[in-house]
C-alpha cells in the first residue's frame, strides 16, 4: 500500500493551496477530493482530483506504489476520463506553491491549453 504519509503530505499541500486560491481567486473555488477507488479496482495507487466546476477542468494527481517518490499528474476536464499519458514529477519538487500555480494557470478563463506545468 502507498505510504499513507505521502498521501497525507499531498493532502496537506492541496489544503494549503486551496486556501491560498480561495483568498486570491474567489472565482476559481477548487474542489479537492481523495479517491481510493483505484485500489478497489486492483491498481496499487491512490488518487486526488482538484476540480474547478466553473471551467469544468480537472487536475488528476496519482501516488502509485511502484513509483513511491514520484507524483503522476494529468490535466483533463470533468467530462474526460484520465488517460494513460501522465506526466511525472519527483515528490520532492511538489509543494503547495506548485499546486497553486497549476490551479491559477489551468483553471483561469484565459487558459488556452489543457497542458500546463
Amino acid at each position: 500500500m502507498t505510504d499513507d504519509s505521502a498521501m497525507k503530505a499531498l493532502s496537506d499541500m492541496a489544503s494549503e493551496a486551496h486556501t491560498q486560491i480561495q483568498n486570491k481567486h474567489q472565482h476559481i473555488n477548487p474542489v479537492v477530493a481523495v479517491r481510493r477507488g483505484m485500489r478497489d479496482a486492483g491498481i496499487p495507487a491512490d488518487a486526488m482530483t482538484i476540480d474547478c466546476l466553473r471551467t469544468r477542468r480537472r487536475i488528476v494527481l496519482i501516488l502509485h506504489d511502484d513509483e513511491a517518490d514520484t507524483l503522476l499528474y494529468q490535466f483533463t476536464t470533468l467530462e474526460e476520463e484520465a488517460g494513460n499519458a501522465f506526466q511525472r514529477i519527483p515528490m520532492a519538487s511538489v509543494d503547495s506553491a506548485l499546486l497553486v500555480r497549476w490551479m491559477e494557470e489551468y483553471f483561469s478563463d484565459d487558459s488556452a491549453t489543457h497542458q500546463t506545468h
